[in-house]
Parts: C-alpha cells; structure tokens; sequence
C-alpha cells in the first residue's frame, strides 16, 4: 500500500509539471477549447492522485483489514488516470477527435474505484 502513496504522489508531480507545461508552453499553441479539455485532464489527474494516497493510506491504517478491496481500488485509479488523463492530453494536444473514446472508460475506472472505496469503509 505504500506504493499506492509514491505512485500517487509521483502522478500529483507529474499533474504540477503537466499543468505548468500546459500553461507556459502549449497555451499559444492550442486553442481554447483543446486548452479547456488538456488542463481538465491535469485536474482530474491530481485529484485522483490524491484520491491514490488516501486509498494507500486507509490501507496503512483504519481500513488495514480491507486491504484487497482498497489495493483493486488503487489498481482502477491508476488505469482511470492513464485512460481518463491520458487520453485527454493526447486529444488536445493531437487533435484526433477518436481519442475521446477512451475517456469515458477511465471515467468508469474512477467510479469504481470509488465505490469500492466505500464498500472497504462499510465493512470495515
């Protein structure tokens, strides 16, 4: 569980870097919209890093006994950062419209994430 807080804290790095890369270097060359849809996947990004260090660290502690659940959970946090995230960055960065298929599946990988988190907390 104590990689769930490194990974997390690494992708929340990576988050800062990719939002000041996105507004010093992409923001004359993108458009607005492409901008708009590029620092929504930064944003997503570091919420659910952090969403990433929580799980790992209920697991660390008050939900010790729920450590499968949280680590499935940890699991589709990071699948939902590099589908969500990921393939918005790619969209506007890339222009290819089709990317946006993608996201909607690291959507779901966060719900579920999510809502295993709160079946770890119910039973615990």
């Amino acid at each position: 569980m104590k990689g769930f807080i490194v990974t997390g804290a690494l992708l929340a790095f990576l988050s800062v870097a990719f939002g000041a890369f996105g507004a010093h270097i992409l923001k004359s060359h993108l458009s607005a919209q492409a901008l708009s849809v590029y620092e929504t996947g930064v944003q997503y990004q570091m919420y659910h890093s952090l969403g990433l260090i929580l799980f790992g660290l209920l697991a660390l502690t008050v939900l010790h006994g729920s450590a499968s659940l949280l680590s499935w959970a940890g699991g589709l946090m990071i699948l939902g950062i590099v589908l969500f995230s990921g393939s918005l960055y790619a969209l506007s960065i890339s222009g290819i419209r089709l990317l946006g298929i993608i996201t909607p599946f690291g959507g779901v990988a966060f719900l579920a994430a999510w809502a295993l988190v709160a079946i770890a907390a119910i039973k615990a």
